[in-house]
């Protein structure tokens, strides 16, 4: 089959064509034929050699989520047969003609969903659902702030958010980004570039914070919370360290937490997928939740598609056809 590799930890254009093995499915696992896969942050970082716990990374496939048609079933897998249409997440492998997959990690495609608009799916919502809603517990009537609300994540918070009863603000670094984040449900974004977001909040105050930026923005972040308040961690795009008061955290009772999902373990994310599937999955299928897709590639560009995604120009979801 063909792959995309990295031949060494570097820039996008260590990204390489080649030929792999294709690989069977083991005991409770689905071969899948990959019909298209996402593009995310956690990409670039594992390219870059920079994924904590990866290991040294060349000759690795990236590709944390797919869509396609099961074309094997290992022993035990009883859900899954050769020809159903399904997304999954993955640990790697996904930049490929097949892929196998935990077949408890693999969510039927909703009606009516095309496969690059499914591939968009499981990264992004299984971080958004565990961030926000497991760790970060937003309630109905409760306010989030979301960081990079343009990206994949942020339209997958702001969405879901906003359909569960919470008001959403965001934070983007353009006009028409901004503008893209109040159409899908945030009831103001705030540029960047040009607004203050802590000054915009200060009198109402946020019960939590979804934030993939870190830096200066903790200090930020943790004076918006409301008592009580959760700050959780995706990334840290502008570094992990930060200076807060400590006193001010225990006497507002807030919570400081984060969390990566590509090391979590199988059993974790086989939970996780079954309470996407329950609170989630029935909001695509109503067409309630929409899929933001800025540009689609084919899987030789995906040096392309990391630039693009680096550049941070895209508002939404980059996808990589395959095997089209």
């Amino acid at each position: 089959m063909h792959a995309i590799v990295i031949s060494r930890p570097g820039g996008p254009e260590v990204l390489q064509l080649a030929h792999r093995d294709t690989p069977p499915p083991g005991p409770g696992q689905v071969q899948v034929q990959v019909l298209a896969a996402g593009v995310n942050r956690p990409d670039v970082l594992l390219r870059q050699g920079k994924y904590g716990g990866a290991g040294d990374v060349t000759g690795t496939v990236p590709g944390l989520e797919i869509a396609g048609v099961v074309s094997q079933v290992g022993e035990g897998v009883t859900r899954w047969q050769v020809g159903d249409e399904v997304c999954a997440l993955l640990a790697a492998g996904g930049y490929a003609e097949y892929a196998v997959v935990d077949a408890r990690h693999c969510l039927p495609v909703p009606a009516g969903w095309r496969m690059t608009e499914a591939a968009s799916l499981p990264e992004t919502v299984f971080t958004v659902w565990h961030n926000v809603f497991q760790r970060g517990a937003l309630q109905p009537g409760e306010t989030l702030l979301v960081h990079g609300g343009s990206s994949g994540i942020g339209v997958t918070a702001i969405q879901l958010a906003r359909l569960r009863g919470a008001t959403v603000y965001a934070t983007a670094g353009s006009e028409e980004k901004c503008r893209a984040c109040e159409a899908l449900g945030a009831a103001r974004c705030f540029n960047y570039h040009t607004e203050d977001f802590e000054a915009g909040l200060r009198e109402q105050g946020v019960d939590v914070v979804l934030d993939m930026i870190g830096g200066d923005y903790t200090a930020k972040n943790l004076r918006l919370l409301k008592d009580d308040g959760r700050l959780v961690f995706i990334n840290a795009m502008k570094g992990g360290t930060a200076e807060f008061s400590a006193l001010e955290v225990m006497r507002r009772r807030l919570t400081i937490t984060g969390s990566t999902l590509r090391p979590r373990s199988a059993d974790f994310k086989a939970a996780l997928a079954a309470e996407v599937e329950h609170h989630v999955w029935p909001l695509l299928v109503n067409k309630q939740f929409k899929p933001v897709l800025f540009r689609k590639f084919a899987l030789p560009e995906a040096e392309l598609a990391h630039r693009l995604l680096e550049s941070s120009a895209h508002i939404g979801k980059i996808v990589l056809r395959v095997n089209r």
